[in-house]
């Protein structure tokens, strides 16, 4: 039986440039693809603190140390420079994949800058 599970999360991305004419997708600085674990061309979901769109689209690599998320193409209605969102890539498991399986969290502050990472995230409390 499988599964889909979060492969991976960039939590809090600022962005950095919405781009209407473009072909469409979403620019990721790669240093924080390879980071994640999200391929080129891979689809991802945006979900936007801001102004609580969520959308799919797909990662392109931006330049490596750009700090880039730039949401491109008809996205880039759903979403402003500045705005802080959550994009997150999702993939298909088998059960015995599970047991020993860990999402890559990457979390970010002011400039898109790496606070931290993690590969779990804590119980919430009531």
């Amino acid at each position: 039986m499988q599964s889909i599970m979060l492969k991976a999360k960039l939590h809090q991305a600022r962005v950095t440039h919405a781009v209407l004419e473009y072909e469409g997708s979403c620019a990721i600085d790669g240093e924080l693809l390879d980071m994640a674990g999200i391929r080129e061309y891979e689809q991802i979901q945006i979900y936007n603190l801001a102004n609580g769109e969520r959308f799919t689209t797909y990662a392109i690599r931006g330049e490596e140390g750009s700090k880039i998320i730039s949401v491109n193409g008809a996205a880039a209605h759903k979403a402003s420079v500045g705005d802080r969102v959550i994009i997150c890539a999702y993939a298909n498991f088998e059960a015995h994949e599970l047991e020993n399986f860990k999402p890559a969290l990457i979390y970010l502050a002011e400039g898109n800058e790496v606070s931290h990472t993690a590969n779990d995230i804590p119980v919430q409390l009531a």
